[in-house]
């Protein structure tokens, strides 16, 4: 309901707009041609503006006026510095008008259809990413557009998923896919070359350099999205290779750009992505964090979904295990929060020490040993949804410290940079999936988070989705989108010395230093 609430006030300054038209019918005393006459129309519900007809539009205008007695809806949306006319239907046609909002997530695709009149969420689904057959990841990807006819391969993987997708939640709630007329799309530099077909071959390689970094606002038959062809589509600039369109939406739908106070927003997936600031200013880094983050690691590891466990609690008399599942379901498997959790409780318990190793004389029979490697058992085979035990072996534990040992180490050396300290902040804000489910206290008690105030972190969510939706209504928050991304200075997460001072000190829980947590036990 909170994502709703936000769009809809969002939804002040519409670019793309229906309006309803009645013209005169031309005479011998009023000779004005077609086009100019209903353009004369739409100029006086737009209340000025230039408006542009294109050339194969223009040429249908006289017919249809004369079957609809000089009556239309109109469809256009806001270029530069003009309107364009889009869409013509009969005004007695019934439906809403219709945008779709995009998250292109390396793994996670997420979309939103919205009610361009009123702002309404009218539907909302995730699918996994079907690139992933090709690439888990953007760097295999990257290669895998470099083969022959690879490229087109990537782009037509994601664009049919996505049109299937799109056509699907469009029927659910009976809606024309002609009548959507717009999108908006916030991914990574490389999701978003793919997403427009373009080659991310130099994304990775030195010096590092996008095709572009403004694509702006294009049409939909250009990359062969099937909503309405004379549509457009807006998609999110980038900064760079390394920091996209995802993160420009997360702060706009944060809104930290406009906050006196300094606050600061994470992105955690297979990288973190930061950015801190206020109005005045904003800078901005990214980071390997690893797959640990995302549950990508452990044998029983999975994106959030029913069945998966997201919370854990032990008892440290007994040292039973308590999950708790999405859907409440038997447990399959465990998410990223859920691991932090399930380590962060293992530690309070005594079943693990500072370093992160299994105790053995804590855990009692719970210890496997499989293929000679210390197995913990979260859940029984008798409790379990799959019938056999769910295990996290010490490897595993060790792969998430090092996940939170990078994090850790790029948020310190990201407000060392700026030379702030935890003090300084106020709001800590945390986003995506992995942000609302983790639980702060127990990211905190791993050292992974700064040992804040819990009320001062924040989930918000999909905010590459929020902010693409915001985009998609709003043509002070798409011009916004400009502002932010010329605003951030993004610097580079050097390998140095100290950062891998750093890095050593934090695969310790919490830290090496404990007074810089001083509320962990």
């Amino acid at each position: 309901m909170g994502k709703q609430a936000m769009d809809r006030s969002e939804h002040t300054d519409p670019w793309i707009r229906s309006i309803e038209v009645k013209t005169s019918p031309p005479s011998l005393k009023d000779n004005t041609a077609d086009v100019d006459r209903l353009i004369k129309g739409i100029g006086k519900e737009l209340g000025g503006g230039e408006v542009k007809v294109d050339l194969s539009l223009a040429g249908k205008i006289p017919s249809f006026l004369r079957n609809h007695g000089y009556q239309a809806e109109t469809v256009l949306y806001k270029g530069v510095s003009s309107w364009h006319l889009t869409e013509l239907w009969p005004p007695a046609d019934a439906g809403s008008v219709c945008g779709v909002a995009v998250d292109l997530g390396t793994s996670v695709i997420a979309i939103r259809l919205l009610d361009l009149v009123t702002g309404d969420v009218k539907g909302e689904a995730s699918f996994l990413n079907p690139q992933i057959q090709a690439g888990p990841d953007i760097l295999t990807r990257i290669h895998f557009a470099g083969r022959e006819g690879g490229l087109q391969e990537l782009q037509t993987l994601l664009m049919d998923r996505l049109n299937k997708e799109i056509h699907r939640l469009a029927q659910s709630r009976g809606i024309s896919i002609q009548r959507i007329v717009g999108a908006s799309v916030a991914g990574n530099t490389t999701m978003t070359h793919l997403f427009l077909g373009l080659d991310p071959y130099w994304i990775c390689r030195e010096p590092y350099i996008p095709v572009l970094n403004r694509p702006g606002l294009i049409r939909p038959e250009e990359v062969g999205l099937k909503i309405n062809g004379r549509g457009v589509i807006f998609v999110f600039p980038n900064t760079g290779s390394y920091f996209g369109g995802d993160v420009m939406a997360g702060i706009l739908a944060s809104g930290m750009n406009h906050r006196e106070e300094v606050s600061i927003l994470v992105d955690v997936g297979t990288n973190a992505e930061v950015v801190l600031g206020n109005r005045d200013w904003l800078v901005a880094c990214a980071g390997a964090a690893g797959p640990a983050l995302e549950g990508g690691v452990a044998s029983m590891g999975m994106m959030a979904g029913p069945g998966v466990i997201d919370r854990v609690l032990i008892d440290p008399a007994t040292g039973e295990i308590h999950v708790r599942t999405i859907g409440n379901l038997p447990p399959v498997g465990i998410c990223g929060s859920g691991m932090i959790d399930l380590v962060a409780q293992l530690y309070l318990a005594g079943m693990l020490d500072v370093r992160g190793k299994i105790v053995p004389e804590r855990c009692g029979a719970r210890i496997r040993k499989i293929d000679g490697v210390p197995h913990l058992v979260v859940a029984f085979s008798k409790d379990s949804g799959t019938g056999e035990d769910l295990t996290l072996s010490q490897a595993e534990i060790d792969t998430l410290m090092r996940s939170k040992a990078a994090m850790h180490t790029i948020l310190t050396t990201v407000i060392r940079m700026v030379h702030l300290e935890w003090k300084d902040f106020r709001r800590f804000y945390v986003a995506g999936t992995f942000g609302s489910y983790i639980n702060p206290r127990s990211a905190i008690v791993l050292g992974m988070l700064p040992d804040l105030p819990l009320d001062a972190y924040e989930a918000l969510g999909n905010t590459s989705l929020a902010g693409a939706g915001m985009a998609l209504l709003s043509l002070r928050k798409r011009n916004e989108v400009d502002g932010i991304r010329n605003r951030v200075t993004y610097v580079e997460m050097n390998v140095n010395q100290e950062f891998m001072n750093e890095f050593s000190a934090a695969k310790f829980i919490p830290h090496t230093d404990r007074t810089l947590f001083p509320s962990v036990p």
